[in-house]
């Protein structure tokens, strides 16, 4: 483990501490606003099938534009809530948090409805939750049987269990305030520059969707509408 993410392991649980809004409630929230859409953001269903028009039906296009098109996002954002250096910090922590897992969760919707899974089933949506984790901690935590299956075996899964809601939840929520925590440290304390940091923080926000909208793009396989 890098030591961006250690130290933002360390503080993580304090930033929550400050940020209260930054917990289970605030991750099921981004992931609403994210499939109804918010200000300029169209639902991740629309936006989705406006790319599949536009590639004249080919999924597999539009699932890579819908990418594409968050990847841009989410690093124009990062850089937005990037640019302040220490003084904002403590206020673009939040503003960033809650932007990537919108956006995030929008994506992974998007590919999800692309692939015809339905975006109401409470399944469908721990399973997009569960995709913003990463390949890696999702197998992890499958291994140490924290998470019960993958996203795919989340969405197909013969019935809800609702118990799941607060448990993927929760986990999201830690891992994003981790990972955008490590990455504010790497950007304002170890450079001290903010426009610099500006840019490094969007190509962090770019480069974790990419990672994540790719994730999704292999797990989410086809089902039949």
């Amino acid at each position: 483990m890098g030591l961006k993410q250690t130290v933002g392991r360390q503080l993580a649980p304090r930033i929550q501490e400050l940020t209260p809004g930054l917990s289970t409630g605030f991750v099921r929230e981004a992931l609403h606003r994210a499939i109804d859409g918010i200000g300029p953001l169209a639902p991740a269903a629309v936006a989705a099938d406006k790319q599949l028009a536009e590639q004249r039906g080919d999924v597999e296009r539009a699932i890579h534009e819908v990418i594409e098109n968050n990847v841009r996002i989410a690093g124009a954002q990062g850089f937005a809530t990037n640019v302040g250096g220490l003084v904002t910090a403590a206020l673009a922590i939040p503003a960033n948090v809650t932007g990537l897992a919108i956006i995030q969760c929008r994506m992974a919707a998007g590919i999800a409805h692309l692939r015809g899974h339905d975006l109401s089933d409470p399944r469908v949506r721990n399973a997009v939750l569960a995709l913003l984790l990463g390949e890696e901690t999702v197998t992890e935590m499958v291994r140490a049987r924290k998470l019960p299956a993958t996203p795919m075996a989340l969405a197909t899964a013969p019935v809800h269990d609702p118990a799941l809601d607060g448990t993927i939840a929760s986990v999201v929520a830690s891992d994003i305030v981790t990972r955008v925590v490590g990455k504010r440290l790497a950007t304002t304390v170890g450079r001290r520059v903010p426009v610099v940091g500006g840019v490094v923080g969007a190509g962090a926000d770019g480069f974790a969707t990419w990672k994540v909208g790719r994730y999704a793009d292999r797990e989410l396989l086809a089902r039949r509408r």
